[in-house]
Formats: C-alpha cells, structure tokens, sequence
C-alpha cells in the first residue's frame, strides 16, 4: 500500500496550466507512505520505581491502565494506517521494556541488542536477544553501552547515531562495521533529551525534525550540511516530546501538545497525527520510545 500526499499544488485554472502552475506542479513536493514492519512491547509491567532520566519521578504514581490504552493507541493506529506490528512478550520486573525502541538496532536480517547504560534495564537485553534469535536474525548484543533505536535512526544511506547520555561514542564504530552502513555522530549536551530519538526524528530518507539546542555547535552544523531543509522544532515542542515521534514517509505519530511543529509538518506535505502519551511522558518515553522499526528488506514491503 501506497499513500500519497502532494505538497504545493495549486488548482488549475480553466484555460489550462500557466508556466508559473507549471513550474509550481514540477517542484511539488511528493510524500509517500510506505509499508512498514514494527516491534512493540506491551506495557503490562509499567511504572515509575527508580529514576535515570529527568522526567522519572517515583513519587508519583502512575496509571497502568491508562499507560495499556495510550499504548494500544498507538499500536492500533500503526496497523489501521497498514502497517505490520510484531509484539514481544513483557517480561515481569522490567517497569521500562514497554520501550521498545531502545532494544536493538535491526537491519534486514542482523539485531544488534543493546547494552544498557543503567543496570535497571540489563535484563531486557536478554529478552530481545532471544526474541529475535527465535526468528532466524543474526543476532549479536552491543560490546559497549548502546541504546538501541533510541541513539539510531536510519536516514537514506546513513545511521545516524546519538551519544552524549546513554550510547557510548565507541558503540558507533561497532555498528557501523556491524551493518556496512556509514554512522553519523551526534552529540547530545540537554539530558532531557537523553537519546536522539527524543530530539529528532527521520521524517522520510531526506527529511528530519529537530530540536537544534539539544546538539553541540558541532552537531547541528553537521545537521545543517546533511539536512539543509530540516524541520526546526522549538523548545516548546521539544518540551512535549513531540520529536519523538514514528514517521511511514508520509504520516507523522507524534506526542499530542505541539501546535507550531504540527502546523510545519502539513506545511511540508506530511499528516501529523497527536496522540495522547502523557502516562509514558512520566518515565521520559513518547511514541517512537514505544516502537522499533524492523528496517531494511525484512521489514520493508
């Protein structure tokens, strides 16, 4: 399936198409949605019982009933957009493995798990390991700390890699000698934005968002020269976690609450759709937190 969005066309008039319509119907942006294939891991165990981020607050409780249907949410619009989402089993006493993205970085028929920085979330790396070696993947874990998607996010030819708070810089030499891709390095300095995945987001293989103050000067002018037609998102946006966000090319899964990026988004061709998060906002997590992208030939058709 194929969905198509044209960006900047305007209407015909009766005698025909003028040069400037002309002009204005070739330079129109196309935004197409393409079929992917997703991991998510339902929210069965989640809470709030330590703290590694800034927005953990074990003080306060959470609802897990209210966190189970903005998961299904999610969930079930990935699948009524066509999507195929493959679901891991939780396992008791990981409060955080609802966060799916921070499993593995997964690439036609290689998983590399991660190796998480804070020892509360060790055992989830065992349950991906097995996960996907049950499914036939060259299956290697992460030498070094390595967060997953959560610090990875595929974008045309490159991975681009985050470090700063949780990925270890030298994980990135693993991967990319571990996929054969070229790694972009990222630096983040806001530990509100403790992965990458939580201050930009792949819109499609030449277009991302991003909020420029979570990077080093170096960064952003590496984001800058790759992505000379970025989407700019704003504190205020960054603030609601609406960077964290799941891209088919076309449509946009984002944290609800951002008003400006959501208006950039229709202006630059693509469907925003806000969803409710704000029980996974309390231990730091969005939309993309909640889903891996099994990238490449196995999950692309």
């Amino acid at each position: 399936m194929e969905l198509i969005s044209e960006v900047g066309t305007p209407t015909t008039t009766a005698d025909g198409p003028s040069d400037a319509l002309s002009n204005a119907l070739s330079n129109a942006v196309i935004r197409r949605s393409t079929q992917r294939r997703y991991l998510m891991c339902p929210p069965t165990h989640f809470d709030v019982v330590y703290s590694i981020n800034p927005w953990m607050n074990p003080a306060k409780p959470t609802d897990q009933p209210i966190a189970a249907a903005q998961w299904q949410r999610i969930h079930d619009q990935l699948v009524d957009l066509g999507h195929t989402v493959d679901v891991i089993p939780p396992a008791p006493g990981l409060p955080d493995m609802v966060f799916a993205a921070n499993g593995a970085t997964v690439w036609g028929d290689r998983a590399l798990v991660a190796r998480f920085r804070h020892t509360e979330r060790d055992a989830e790396s065992t349950a991906y390991l097995d996960w996907f070696a049950d499914r036939g993947l060259h299956v290697q874990q992460a030498s070094t700390a390595n967060e997953g998607e959560g610090d990875y996010l595929s974008a045309g030819p490159w991975l681009l890699a985050g470090s700063g708070f949780r990925t270890d810089r030298r994980a990135h030499l693993e991967s990319e000698q571990y996929f054969d891709r070229p790694v972009i390095g990222l630096t983040l300095v806001d530990d509100r934005y403790y992965h990458l995945d939580t201050a930009l987001a792949v819109l499609d293989d030449e277009t991302v968002m991003y909020y420029p103050d979570a990077f080093t000067s170096g960064s952003q002018a590496i984001l800058r020269e790759l992505f000379p037609t970025a989407i700019i998102a704003t504190a205020e946006d960054a603030g609601v976690f609406a960077l964290n966000a799941v891209s088919d090319g076309l449509h946009v899964l984002m944290p609800a609450g951002s008003t400006g990026l959501v208006a950039k988004l229709r202006e630059a061709g693509f469907v925003p759709i806000g969803l409710d998060v704000s029980e996974l906002l309390r231990a730091g997590g969005g939309v993309k937190c909640c889903v891996l992208e099994l990238h490449g030939p196995a999950g692309r058709r």
